[in-house]
């Protein structure tokens, strides 16, 4: 199955604690079916002092699932599912189903 959400992609959050929220794709494992999604899932990590990094407590971010994200509309940044079409040139892209905007240029 082709990738619907794609590191560097602006998605919502459409549940959880961080419902509403938009951000870009940092990081995906499809393997897991989840994603890095910056600023959004922030974790607090306590972490010991090395010579390299200060010690103390650190926000990061965590995974969040596929499921739970929905790529931003170009148009209007609201959230939209996401379509495949192929091109006259023989190109598979993505397109927003909300607005039929594409996605991949």
């Amino acid at each position: 199955m082709a990738a619907k959400i794609k590191k560097g992609d602006k998605v919502v959050v459409t549940t959880g604690h961080d419902k509403g929220r938009v951000g870009e794709v940092l990081r995906v494992l499809p393997k897991e079916n989840r994603a890095v999604v910056r600023g959004v899932n922030l974790v607090k990590r306590h972490q010991r002092q090395t010579p390299k990094q200060e010690g103390g407590i650190i926000s990061k971010e965590g995974t969040i699932h596929l499921s739970n994200l929905a790529l931003a509309d170009p148009k209007d940044g609201k959230a939209t599912r996401v379509g495949f079409k192929v091109l006259d040139d023989g190109r598979k892209v993505r397109f927003a189903k909300r607005s039929g905007d594409l996605i991949d240029g």
